[in-house]
């Protein structure tokens, strides 16, 4: 007998039928023609694989055979099926933010809106978002920190809808936010979040609208999401919903931190201040072959976004000059991303120490952090190193 198969001793003069046999447990018979045995583990075998059938007692006067089958291949076979057509119903997925190494504005739309080229790329801090269907017709959304709108004023639940209005998919969904990113930051955290949530409906749909087809869909909804769909690293222009997919142009392991005061920064009062005629001229597409060539330095990561920034909030051009004076020389770069508030520190994970020792900082936000990309046809994945070493900032906004 084998521990992991079952046999069978059958008179030859039994006149006997295979059936669909089921057992929950070790079960053992005897008769007066033999045993008949069943390893623990098996649920239900129908029409058994025969694997090895055998003549014994051949001297006997009643001649008998022994059946012996393994019931696994046709049970895995079974649970394969069962995990196919199972219907998808949580999903867990890493949100990540995205800073802007150049910001370069080159000019004004007849729609209102801003023309801009710049370099985005994705970087390893990110909320997590946990997604389960709802047996009713709303969604509902919460999270672990308070100013964050739960209505369809935030870009997750505009999202689902917009995803619901292009396929007509009547899923609605529980989500809980886990947030990480601080918002009014410049880093893209709702922008990101609400691309998650395209990726998220489209799984649980079975995947019938095309990755190319939510990037489009998404630029409805806010400039920064189609950028999401890049692979991690883009050049990006129009509205910024333009996205020009990129090998990663510097290499993924370069550190970074994230220092960003508890003040945000309006994306709208900045570009209310920002004045065309002040902008740098350089062309954008030197300063990313700059970048590709010979790396991220402080002459390339020019944000035309700075000065309406720094007059909006004049302690974080401060900050950002503070910052460089007492690094001597440890970042490659200091800038900001977007339209602030968060300033990113390129080349060490380790802020100066005035941010620990000097009170003014005692609040502000901070995160070490590295480049990120992703495969295609899968979502990011959140590194095991990464880390936020205070809780976002609650302010109401979202981030852009």
């Amino acid at each position: 007998m084998l521990s992991s198969m079952a046999s069978c001793n059958i008179p030859c003069s039994s006149g006997f039928q295979f059936r669909s046999i089921s057992f929950r447990r070790n079960v053992a018979f005897n008769g007066p023609h033999g045993s008949l045995a069943f390893a623990s583990g098996l649920k239900h075998q129908k029409n058994p694989l025969i694997q090895r059938v055998t003549t014994c007692n051949s001297a006997a006067s009643k001649q008998q055979f022994e059946i012996v089958y393994d019931p696994d291949e046709r049970i895995n076979k079974l649970a394969d099926e069962v995990d196919r057509d199972a219907p998808l119903s949580r999903l867990t997925l890493f949100s990540p933010c995205k800073i802007n190494v150049f910001l370069r504005i080159t000019g004004k739309r007849e729609d209102g809106y801003h023309d801009l080229a710049s370099l985005f790329h994705v970087i390893s801090l990110g909320d997590t978002i946990k997604f389960s269907l709802s047996p009713s017709k709303k969604d509902r959304l919460s999270t672990n920190v308070s100013g964050v709108p739960l209505d369809d004023r935030n870009l997750i639940i505009k999202a689902l809808n917009l995803y619901r209005k292009k396929t007509g998919s009547d899923k609605f969904f529980w989500i809980h936010l886990d947030k990480k990113v601080p918002t009014g930051a410049g880093l893209g955290g709702g922008s990101s979040n609400a691309a998650t949530a395209l990726w998220a409906a489209n799984q649980f749909s079975g995947c019938i609208a095309t990755e190319k087809d939510l990037q489009e869909w998404s630029s409805e909804i806010g400039s920064d999401i189609p950028f999401f769909f890049s692979e991690g690293a883009a050049f990006c222009t129009g509205r910024g919903e333009v996205v020009q997919n990129l090998p990663p142009p510097v290499p993924l392991d370069v550190p970074m931190v994230l220092i960003k005061p508890q003040e945000a920064c309006s994306t709208a009062e900045v570009y209310k201040r920002l004045r065309l005629d002040q902008t740098s001229k350089v062309d954008p597409l030197s300063l990313l072959d700059k970048i590709t060539k010979n790396g991220i330095s402080q002459d390339v990561c020019i944000n035309d976004l700075e000065p309406p920034a720094f007059e909006v909030l004049p302690s974080l051009k401060r900050l950002k000059q503070r910052i460089i004076f007492s690094s001597r020389e440890e970042f490659d770069a200091v800038f900001m991303s977007g339209s602030g508030s968060t300033i990113v520190g390129i080349g060490s994970p380790d802020p100066p120490g005035f941010i620990y020792n000097d009170d003014e900082f005692q609040d502000v936000f901070l995160a070490e952090a590295n480049f990120l990309t992703r495969e295609a046809n899968q979502w990011y994945r959140e590194p095991a190193s990464a880390s936020a070493r205070s809780p976002p900032s609650e302010h109401p906004e979202l981030a852009r």
